[in-house]
């Protein structure tokens, strides 16, 4: 993840929703509750959010149904007015942008995958890929090249002369992240794009975006009502409830200090071993480096199981993926976590 400047950066963003939308908002008091609001006849989408998305991050915001994870993304791209606040691409305010200039920020910079696959069904999966090519103008030869290079990236290479209803679900959903990707986004907004797969096809996918992300180090802000997906998939989790940012934080946060009750509720059933890495239930060092090898800072207390158990050391050094020590974790405390206390 980069601290840069931000590539997404919303601050004290609000989507309101009902007969005078500005106008309410600039009559209402700041303590309005999300109840109060609905009392008074408006509905809070977004409600007084503010959060950075910094360049190559995934950030995954997640919720119930009727949450605002999918209103307040639609308000990254615009898709959606803001009634109050801002919202910046790359520095540049989108509010403010002509509506010419929006569509070729959203062509140039923006993909966008949603659940439902929203492929052509008279067009061939090439055809399908290269479609955002051909509303760009590009030149026919050009877009079928770029077309097959992204089919070939999502392992779709030789069912490319293929229509929609001879494929199966899981790979509709690729030809989906294909198009999305063919103009060469710099941010990529996905909308539960895995949730009408079988479990076995969404595990399949989640490994599949893991390993594109890997690849292509893209800007993605991903929603999903699945918990155990967000903690697979995210560098940072926003859970949202009432259209507002209960907490946003890091995976191994979130399930070690969850900072509300509603929070609390998502993490409670989460095998914390499972999620949290050696280098959350580190300390930075104080005075002289631990004697023997370090372990991996960026492996899960699981996968760290047998080492835990067979070493002997009461603190083990901690390293990051150069192989620089960076802290120190108490054995006994990663023990706690993976077998329970005494």
């Amino acid at each position: 993840m980069n601290h840069q400047t931000p590539v997404i950066s919303c601050r004290n963003a609000w989507k309101l929703f009902g007969p005078d939308p500005a106008g309410y908002l600039s009559r209402m008091t700041p303590d309005r509750t999300y109840d109060e609001i609905a009392a008074d006849g408006y509905i809070a989408g977004v409600k007084d959010v503010s959060v950075d998305v910094a360049k190559g991050e995934m950030l995954v915001i997640m919720g119930l149904s009727g949450s605002g994870k999918s209103t307040l993304v639609r308000c990254f791209s615009r898709l959606h007015e803001i009634t109050g606040g801002t919202i910046e691409i790359d520095g540049q305010d989108i509010m403010a942008l002509p509506e010419r200039d929006l569509i070729a920020l959203r062509r140039s910079k923006m993909g966008m995958v949603f659940q439902s696959f929203g492929l052509l069904p008279h067009r061939t999966v090439l055809e399908n890929v290269a479609f955002p090519l051909e509303m760009r103008g590009q030149d026919r030869h050009a877009r079928r090249d770029r077309a097959m290079e992204v089919i070939k990236l999502v392992g779709l290479e030789g069912r490319e002369t293929y229509f929609p209803r001879e494929l199966s679900g899981g790979q509709q959903q690729r030809v989906g992240i294909a198009r999305s990707l063919a103009i060469e986004p710099d941010i990529w907004f996905l909308d539960e794009p895995f949730s009408a797969l079988d479990p076995l096809i969404r595990r399949e996918m989640q490994d599949e975006f893991l390993r594109l992300q890997e690849l292509l180090g893209k800007t993605i802000v991903f929603i999903t009502h699945d918990f155990d997906e967000a903690l697979r998939l995210a560098d940072r989790i926003a859970i949202m409830k009432n259209g507002a940012i209960e907490q946003c934080d890091t995976p191994d946060r979130i399930v070690l200090d969850p900072q509300t009750p509603y929070v609390q509720k998502f993490t409670e059933d989460i095998e914390k071993a499972l999620v949290v890495h050696a280098a959350a239930l580190s300390t930075p060092l104080n005075g002289s480096m631990p004697e023997g090898t370090p372990i991996a800072g960026h492996k899960t207390i699981q996968q760290l199981a047998r080492t835990l158990v067979n070493d002997p050391r009461e603190a083990l050094p901690v390293a990051d993926r150069a192989g620089t020590v960076t802290g120190v974790m108490s054995r006994q405390a990663a023990l706690d976590m993976l077998l329970g206390p005494d």
